[in-house]
């Protein structure tokens, strides 16, 4: 596999993590170097392991995985989706509303938005491909478009302020959808 094919493939799986990193950006109230870490490491972190995860489980249990991993992201990001969509019209300062880059939140979007990353994982596995070079480079892609969508976030959350929690989460709960609807209506 060619280098400008698996810096394609980081990219497209990266747009995920990218769309979260624009909500997560606008809706935090200051925009440090520690929520940029965070989320920038551990998105990256898990879209590095998902293919080799991916890679590991190969054609034993690809039977399995498919049939729900779908459903899967899309409770995932419909759950934070929605309770970022009920936030926003909460009175509570931004301050106290719930940072994504920290606990469980993190968790849950790290596992929904590297979903992906284990299908192409099992797909490099029947292809043959050795999967280390590949995952590098997801994983390094994916931490970059994160810390580029916080920052580009941020300047958007500057223009619509608490609109922009309303709106992240909406874009989580279509990116949920979008992905249930590609696995259940075969695209």
């Amino acid at each position: 596999m060619s280098l400008i094919t698996i810096f394609a493939i980081a990219l497209g799986l990266a747009m995920d993590a990218f769309a979260v990193a624009i909500s997560a950006g606008g809706i935090l109230p200051r925009l440090t170097f520690r929520p940029v870490f965070r989320l920038s490491f551990h998105f990256g972190l898990f879209q590095f392991f998902m293919p080799l995860l991916g890679w590991l489980a190969g054609m034993t249990v690809q039977k399995w995985i498919a049939a729900y991993d779908h459903w899967i992201a899309f409770v995932l990001l419909a759950f934070i989706g929605g309770k970022m969509m009920y936030e926003s019209f909460q009175h509570k300062p931004l301050a106290e509303k719930t940072d994504p880059s920290r606990g469980w939140s993190l968790v849950i979007l790290s596992v929904a938005t590297s979903i992906d990353a284990l299908a192409v994982g099992l797909t490099m596995a029947m292809l043959g491909v050795t999967i280390w070079l590949p995952s590098v480079i997801i994983g390094l892609v994916a931490a970059a478009m994160t810390c580029l969508g916080m920052h580009l976030g941020r300047q958007l959350g500057k223009w619509l302020g608490r609109k922009m929690e309303f709106t992240g989460g909406f874009i989580l709960l279509g990116i949920g959808l979008k992905i249930l609807l590609e696995h259940l209506l075969g695209g």
